[in-house]
């Protein structure tokens, strides 16, 4: 058991039917019908190897496509044949969630086999829209549609989707209240990790913040800050430009506007805030780059002119935080410096993952953005950890205790 949740080490499975809920949620390309890309899915395969090595009858869970907007929801077809792929075993889908077939399917399994239910997200008791309605406690859960279809046919319940441990729905907190329940190794592993850089991580412990979501980025600045888990935090991308609107510095009127527009404006005050209490630990950029004409411009803080958009830190800035990195024991990594899908604007972003793959301390990253210029450098295998959950790792790093958490820990509960 870790952190009061069991582990599939004191789990027995052979024989048994185990419904477990991975979190293989991939961009689509609907016009081919496939998977722009299958990092999530490579990251579930230990834990669905395993148990079926073990004999257990696996039925995975999974959801595909926007959590808010019924038209992005896509079948999980293509999910079961990358699988198959990677696992080079067959991998059974069936279209359906819990319905006759699903469940007459269930029963047929036999020891060792692999079936994947269709989007869980067809169900409309998964859907955010529900949860947010009518924000079912995890007993109601428990007494909802899918959980009460499918749970009377497992002897056990596998969660290995940390990526969603945010969300509040029946496949992820529902089945915990009824079916003795385990945390699987993407979960376990994922869990620990961050676990480990909230609680004790090797000093100096360096926090690089950019991107555009702000409001997570100011959660997580003010619990890491506050509890004084971060040793620095850099600061990129719309971060960094409201720290330095909020000093007053000339950041050019295309990124004021940009702020202001974007309803974010209530965040330089808090920068204010924050950097009033912790300007010795918060980094700003010392120099900005924009596009002019499609080439790369740059100048120092007080010479940037006043019509511009800062798309990116300046080069100065880019070895300033090389140095930062290079020189700290643990760096934790969400959201890149500027606008780096272009080549005049990723000169930040581009600096700062080669300082990433060449420190020695241990570098842990999360959100879609990092994975993407993760995978954008070709810097995955030199990297330290890379999360699969953006959510939800920034909803844990902000002190929140996340609700599949919760559920896992009263699962346990039912273990015998």
């Amino acid at each position: 058991m870790r952190f009061g949740i069991k582990t599939l080490d004191e789990a027995e499975v052979r024989g048994k039917t185990v419904l477990c809920r991975v979190d293989i949620n991939q961009p689509v390309d609907r016009a081919k019908g496939t998977l722009k890309s299958i990092n999530r899915i490579q990251a579930c395969v230990p834990t669905v190897r395993e148990l079926s090595d073990r004999g257990a009858k696996v039925v995975l869970m999974a959801h595909q496509g926007s959590d808010i907007e019924y038209k992005n929801f896509y079948t999980t077809k293509p999910h079961a044949a990358v699988l198959q792929q990677l696992l080079g075993r067959e991998v059974k889908w069936i279209d359906d969630v819990c319905g006759p077939a699903a469940r007459e399917a269930i029963r047929a399994l036999k020891d060792g086999e692999i079936l994947l239910l269709d989007n869980v997200r067809f169900v409309s008791e998964e859907q955010t829209l529900f949860e947010m309605k009518l924000c079912l406690t995890h007993e109601q859960q428990a007494k909802t549609l899918l959980v009460e279809k499918l749970a009377p046919l497992a002897d056990l319940y596998v969660c290995d989707a940390f990526a969603a441990a945010h969300r509040d729905q029946p496949s992820l907190c529902g089945f915990e209240q009824v079916l003795p329940s385990y945390m699987g190794r993407l979960f376990e592993k994922e869990y620990c990790t961050v676990s480990q850089v909230m609680e004790a991580p090797v000093r100096p412990c360096v926090f690089v913040l950019g991107g555009a979501k702000i409001s997570d980025a100011f959660l997580m600045m003010n619990t890491v800050l506050s509890r004084g888990v971060a040793d620095k935090i850099l600061t990129g991308g719309l971060v960094g430009n409201i720290f330095l609107t909020a000093l007053g510095k000339e950041i050019g009127s295309g990124s004021v506007n940009f702020i202001l527009k974007s309803n974010y404006g209530e965040y330089i005050e808090k920068a204010k805030e924050l950097y009033a209490q912790y300007g010795e630990k918060i980094v700003l950029p010392v120099d900005l780059a924009w596009v002019e004409e499609g080439q790369r411009r740059e100048a120092a803080l007080g010479q940037v002119p006043g019509d511009i958009t800062s798309l990116d830190v300046g080069s100065k800035t880019a070895e300033m935080y090389r140095q930062e990195i290079l020189s700290a024991k643990t760096v934790f990594v969400n959201g890149p410096m500027g606008v780096f899908e272009q080549a005049p604007s990723e000169l930040g972003t581009k600096a700062v993952w080669q300082a990433l793959a060449d420190t020695e301390g241990f570098t842990v990253l999360g959100g879609g953005d990092s994975i993407t210029a993760t995978e954008k450098y070709g810097l995955a295998s030199q990297m330290g950890y890379i999360c699969t959950g953006g959510g939800a790792l920034i909803r844990f790093l902000t002190g929140e205790e996340l609700p599949v958490v919760k559920a896992l820990r009263h699962g346990a509960e039912l273990c015998k």
